[in-house]
């Protein structure tokens, strides 16, 4: 068999192997081997490869964001700044129709630059909000769908994981990464909150919420400028000290990790928040979600190694110049693959599986490998709302408890619009590349 032929097997066989329950990263590792065995005939040779891509992998000093900003976020998502910062967006948006939408996208959005992880939104806005919403009125497809469509900001909004994943898998700068979602991520924000007024107005049988809304604040205390500040000061201060650091030039991702998590544990125990079991039971999951993206990385660099060895990626390169396809039409490729991977794959497995074929053939047309990462986060975050996968939708579902009268269908049908707006924004990135390069 020829080099190319071998890794055209092996993607077929991965996908074989990933629907059949394997996990994605003993699936890369499995293939990856069998490859090189096949392609060398030599065990042992396939054999070593394995050993120096488990040592190599994950030993720069730059995998060490990766548990800081996931303890940063767990510790956040305890701490009750979610509540409180749904707190005061609530109060700011309470007299516009579809307010209490607006509020959790606000809230989302003012959450996503402290923690980083879309799943974390999902769950502390789905107790925040979710009876909130229904209290006031709102139908239950509207009021989970505005926290499955708000809870991937934290993917697009610095700090992201996601940012920090694609930055290590293309050697980009994680810190230009960060810049460059700011404004489609704020964009994405504002689409979505002129999104929910409109759908207030036009179409209010799916939105509901417009008997509580015809006497805004009538039940509800105000808060004073002095509470406000209060429950704002921490979360600013947070965004300053990690983000500040960053764009500063004080900290390297790593040491703004470090920085944040820090901060937030500060916090949570200023907040009284945070006693010793809460405390182990974050550092249990810290442990749990590193070792997963730690896998997923060594499995994609094993990968990314076995189709070094096949050849593919010149062989697509010379493939794709000679058939004439430009480089906004491999892009595009690239957009509807990850799209259809969303619908049974998580965000971090679709960027480990694409980008190692993807970006050779991309860098030699010359893309922005920077604009590239937006595009890529965006498309692979549509798949968190997309049936018959979409983490998100799971994680609201697993929130609510068995005993709550909302069904995933609930949740597919009222994220659905939230997907199609960020449909929207992802075409406004890919034909206005200054939207992601204005800041840098």
């Amino acid at each position: 068999m020829s080099g190319v032929e071998v890794a055209m097997g092996s993607i077929a066989l991965m996908l074989v192997l990933i629907y059949a329950g394997l996990h994605v990263a003993v699936s890369l590792i499995l293939v990856s081997f069998l490859g090189v065995w096949v392609l060398r005939d030599n065990f042992d040779l396939a054999a070593n490869m394995l050993v120096v891509a488990f040592k190599d992998s994950i030993t720069d000093q730059l995998f060490g964001v990766v548990p800081l900003f996931v303890l940063m976020g767990l510790v956040v998502s305890i701490s009750g700044m979610g509540r409180d910062t749904f707190d005061v967006a609530q109060q700011a948006f309470r007299r516009i129709r579809g307010g209490l939408g607006v509020a959790t996208v606000a809230a989302n959005a003012v959450f996503a630059a402290i923690t980083g992880i879309s799943i974390a939104s999902a769950a502390v806005f789905t107790k925040v909000a979710v009876p909130e919403m229904r209290r006031r009125g709102y139908t239950r497809q509207f009021s989970v769908g505005v926290v499955a469509g708000s809870s991937v900001l934290g993917m697009l909004i610095p700090p992201s994981l996601l940012f920090i994943l694609y930055g290590i898998l293309t050697e980009q700068s994680v810190g230009s990464l960060f810049i460059a979602g700011v404004l489609p991520g704020l964009l994405l924000a504002v689409t979505y909150g002129v999104g929910i007024v409109a759908m207030a107005y036009l179409t209010p049988g799916f939105v509901g919420g417009q008997q509580a809304e015809a006497a805004p604040g009538a039940d509800e205390r105000l808060m004073g400028w002095g509470e406000i500040a209060a429950k704002l000061l921490p979360i600013a201060a947070l965004v300053a000290l990690v983000l500040g650091g960053i764009y500063g030039g004080l900290f390297t991702p790593t040491e703004a990790g470090g920085a944040g998590a820090a901060g937030a544990l500060v916090i949570a125990l200023v907040k009284r928040r945070l006693d010793w079991r809460a405390f182990w039971q974050v550092l249990v999951q810290t442990g749990h979600t590193t070792a997963s993206i730690c896998f997923l990385i060594i499995g994609a660099s094993l990968y990314s190694r076995m189709l070094a060895f096949t050849g593919m990626p010149g062989w697509l390169g010379t493939t794709v110049l000679e058939a004439g396809l430009s480089a906004d039409g491999v892009v595009l490729a690239m957009i509807a693959v990850m799209v259809l991977l969303g619908t049974i794959l998580d965000s971090s497995s679709i960027l480990l599986l694409v980008l190692p074929i993807a970006v050779p053939i991309l860098n030699g047309l010359g893309v922005d490998l920077i604009w590239l990462g937006v595009i890529a986060i965006l498309a692979v975050e549509i798949g968190l709302l997309t049936p018959p996968f979409g983490i998100a939708v799971y994680v609201i579902k697993s929130t609510l408890g068995a005993e709550s009268d909302i069904t995933l269908g609930h949740i597919f049908r009222g994220a659905a619009p939230f997907a199609l707006m960020m449909v929207l924004v992802l075409a406004l990135v890919f034909f206005f590349p200054a939207i992601t390069t204005a800041l840098l």
